[in-house]
This record gives C-alpha cells, structure tokens and sequence, in this order.
C-alpha cells in the first residue's frame, strides 16, 4: 500500500488528534441519526396513509447545532474541544449547569486511542486509513444499537460495500474471500434466526446483526467469522447473565448483540489472525 507522508511518532499523534475529533463528530451520529430515521419513518407512514405532511425545522445529522437538550442553549467551538472542553466545564453544560454525559468524552477517546492504535499497528499506509473508517464505523454502530437496539442500513451497507471495495485489491483479505465472508456472514446469523424463529415462536436478533456480520465477513473475509462469531456470543453470554445476576434484568428483556459482534469484528481486524492460529494451535 503506499505510505502516507508522515510516519512514526508524529503518525501516531495526528492520528490520536483527528480520532478525537471524528470521535466528537460520532457523538453527533450516535445522538441523531436513530432520530432522523425515526422521522423518516414517521413521515413515511403518513404519506402512506394520505396525510399531508408538514414540515418542522429542519433535522439531520447536520442541521441544527448542537445545543444543549436542557436550556437549548447552543454550544460554542470552545466548548466543543474533545474531552479537554468536558474536563474543563467539570461535566456540566456552561449555560444551566446540567450534566453532561460521560458518554461524550469516553467515545472521544476511544476513537482517539483506536485511530492511533491503527497509525501505530498498519504503519504509514492507506491500510491505516482504511483501518480507521472501519473502527469508526464500529464505534457508532455499538452504540447506536446500545441506546436503540437499532443497526441502520445507513452504515452497515456502505460499510459491506467498502469492505469489498477494498478488497478488490487484498487490503485485508483476497477478494473471493471478501465475498464469501459476505455471504456466510449474512447467512449464518439468519439461518440461527430462522431456527431459533422456529424452535421458540420469537425472534432472537434482528436484521441488522445480519448486515453487521456481513460487513466484517466483506472486510476480515470468511475465515475471521468464526473466531468473530464466537468471541462475540461468548462476551455476549457472560455479558447478559452477568445483567441477569447483578441488575436483575429480565430475561425476556432483549439485550443488543451489536455492540459484541463490532468489538469482536475490531479486535478481529488487529489480532484475529494470530488468536486464530493459538486457539486452533490448542487442538
């Protein structure tokens, strides 16, 4: 892959930088994009059912500015610096002294450490920034599919064809394995749908966990999916019988299986090869 201008340390530290700011801007994604989906069902319906549609200001990703949901008072540049605003406001919104969520800075800096850990991990490479998009892509996935138990078509499906895009030149993978990955993905999690659908009367997951595994099989190819698969059911597992034992969750209160499936697909795309070969090297 070719190398990008600028390498080794000072890489890593532009990467941790534009991490915190695009990690800023999933805040924004993660907040709004289930919101715009909803009005766009919202309004769907109501053409459906004839209904005249009436136009309220305008929502999008972009549209308004952030503003906080208490006092609607809009929020400067200067308030809006990853992580070192939050720290500075002590948590709290400058104007009426709510809290501000922890969420905010955590998913700054998570990106951040991700972004840099693919400068550090790829190198000087295009592979980086591909690297990038794909962890970018996971964080607001995960925590999309934690707050709603939604994983929008608007981000799994261009992630899928990415995935693919990039593996035309083995990026990652070698294209044959990018669109079986694809494939299996898709079709593994749906066939367990259909039998669990079968076995019990109910559903067990949703379409987008369908979409979600399809997309990591187009990015990691076929042989990552069943360590993916497994790492994911088994955090999981422990995951939600440790919300049964501890918080008292019902059982039949449904728990996202997204977030499980894109830290898996993330630790998949550094380590999932040499994990592989030990576990298999177990047998």
């Amino acid at each position: 892959m070719s190398p990008l201008p600028v390498t080794g340390d000072l890489l890593v530290v532009l990467a941790v930088v534009i991490g915190l700011l695009i990690g800023s801007f999933l805040n924004v994604v993660i907040h709004r994009l289930p919101k715009v989906m909803e009005r766009q069902w919202l309004e769907q319906c109501a053409e459906l059912r004839g209904e005249e549609i009436v136009d309220g200001e305008p929502y999008s990703i972009v549209r308004p500015r952030s503003h906080c949901p208490h006092c609607l008072r809009q929020i400067l540049a200067v308030e809006n610096i990853p992580v070192v605003s939050y720290l500075f406001l002590r948590g709290r919104c400058k104007g009426c002294g709510a809290p501000i969520s922890l969420r905010y800075p955590l998913v700054e800096a998570l990106t951040g450490c991700l972004f840099g850990y693919c400068a550090f991990h790829f190198g000087p490479t295009s592979l980086a920034l591909a690297a990038a998009g794909y962890v970018a892509a996971m964080i607001a996935l995960a925590f999309i599919d934690f707050d709603t138990q939604l994983l929008p078509d608007d981000i799994t499906l261009p992630l899928l064809w990415a995935g693919l895009l990039f593996n035309i030149t083995g990026t990652f993978t070698d294209l044959a394995s990018a669109v079986i990955g694809a494939v299996a993905g898709y079709v593994s999690l749906w066939s367990v749908y259909q039998l669990f659908k079968l076995a019990t009367g109910k559903e067990g997951m949703g379409f987008g966990d369908f979409k979600l595994l399809a997309a990591i099989g187009a990015w990691l190819g076929w042989q990552m999916l069943p360590f993916v698969v497994l790492a994911s059911s088994l955090v999981g597992a422990l995951v939600g019988i440790g919300l049964i034992v501890v918080t008292k969750h019902g059982r039949n209160v449904p728990i996202p299986f997204g977030p499980y499936l894109a830290a898996a697909g993330t630790i998949g795309l550094f380590w999932g090869k040499p994990l592989t070969q030990a576990y298999l090297g177990l047998f």
